[in-house]
């Protein structure tokens, strides 16, 4: 679980925007798409291990992965997330 008092800090580091925590919807509807090898990072690989934690850019259009309570704010390790439409 992200400390709130870090969430509060963090930024996305591509556009300064706030970082909210994903929740559980989006998470399990990415993970079916991670298990159906359809999901790639920014960085153009494939994501093949699921996403159990997760902070979003404010404008929603990107993902940042969670992995042991370690928020990774790589831009290549970000997930482009499909705009609602």
């Amino acid at each position: 679980m992200i400390d709130h008092n870090l969430l509060d800090i963090l930024v996305c580091p591509e556009t300064k925007q706030s970082l909210r925590v994903a929740d559980v919807v989006l998470l399990e509807t990415l993970n079916a798409s991670i298990t159906a090898g359809s999901v790639t990072n920014r960085g153009g690989e494939t994501v093949t291990v699921a996403v159990n934690e997760a902070l979003i850019r404010d404008d929603g259009d990107v993902l940042y992965p969670v992995r042991d309570d370690i928020p990774i704010m790589l831009i290549d390790e970000s997930i482009p997330l499909p705009t609602q439409a």
